[in-house]
C-alpha cells in the first residue's frame, strides 16, 4: 500500500498482461426481487468484441442493458454501479453508432417466455485500458433504450445486475 496525497493506493493483483485478456463474463443477478439473472459473455475477435448475451425473467419485449461506471451491484436498485460507463463524454447512441458512450449496448428482446438472447461484434469496446469494461457492472433495464434521450436513453428501473470479469486463462 502506498500513500499518494489523499489517496491510498493498494497494489493488485496484474492480469498477465493487456494482451492476454480474450474472454470476460458478467453474471446478472436480479437487483431486490426482479427475478432477471442471466450471462453477458465477450470474446476478443476480429475487427472487436463479440458480445452474447442470455438473460431470463424479463417482461416480453425490449430492454436496454448497458455497461455502467462501476462493478458495484450492492445498492438493491442497482445504483451503487453508476452511470453509463463513457471515458469519451460521447453522447448517448446505439451500439452500431460511430460516435456512443462505450457502455450503450442497445436493447435485448425478451420473448413471451421472457429469454432474451443476442449476438453481435462492437467495435468500440475493449478489455483494458481507459476504455477498458473489466470491473464494470452491466445493467439490464425495465424498459427499452430509445437510443436517443441523453444521457441514458431513458431506459427505466435496474432489473438486473453483474460485473465483468476476465475468464482465467483465456
Amino acid at each position: 500500500m502506498k500513500l499518494v496525497g489523499m489517496f491510498v493506493l493498494m497494489a493488485v493483483p496484474a492480469i498477465a498482461s493487456a494482451g492476454s485478456v480474450t474472454k470476460a463474463v458478467a453474471v446478472v443477478n436480479p437487483l431486490s426481487a426482479s427475478g432477471v439473472s442471466g450471462q453477458v459473455t465477450f470474446v476478443k475477435a476480429e475487427g472487436g468484441m463479440k458480445v452474447s448475451v442470455k438473460i431470463t425473467g424479463l417482461k416480453p419485449g425490449a430492454h436496454g442493458f448497458h455497461i455502467h461506471e462501476f462493478g458495484d451491484c450492492s445498492a438493491a436498485d442497482g445504483t451503487s454501479a453508476g452511470g453509463h460507463f463513457n471515458p469519451t463524454s460521447d453522447p448517448h447512441a446505439g451500439p452500431k453508432d460511430a460516435k456512443r458512450h462505450a457502455g450503450d449496448m442497445g436493447n435485448i428482446e425478451a420473448d413471451k417466455d421472457g429469454v432474451a438472447s443476442l449476438e453481435y461484434l462492437d467495435a468500440k469496446v475493449t478489455f483494458l485500458g481507459p476504455e477498458g469494461i473489466l470491473g464494470r457492472g452491466i445493467i439490464v433495464h425495465a424498459a427499452a433504450d430509445d437510443l436517443k434521450t441523453q444521457p441514458t436513453g431513458n431506459a427505466g428501473g435496474r432489473l438486473g445486475c453483474g460485473v465483468v470479469g476476465a475468464v482465467k486463462g483465456e
